[in-house]
């Protein structure tokens, strides 16, 4: 499972970042990092729900 993020519709909301701050952060404008692409399996709960809540859509998954 590979996490793929569209800066460019990110609105900044950190959603991602409180349901999976080892997954995610934010730049200095709030907007998403992804900080594992490839998330261990241990974190693959916390990863598909900041998918989830992630209000712009800006984050999704890609089953390798």
């Amino acid at each position: 499972m590979r996490i793929q993020a569209d800066r460019d519709i990110c609105i900044g909301a950190g959603n991602c970042v409180l349901a999976a701050e080892d997954v995610f952060d934010q730049d200095d404008d709030a907007v998403v990092l992804v900080l594992q692409e490839y998330p261990g399996p241990d974190q693959e709960s916390e990863v598909r729900n900041a998918v989830a809540q992630c209000p712009s859509g800006a984050l999704s998954l890609v089953e390798d």
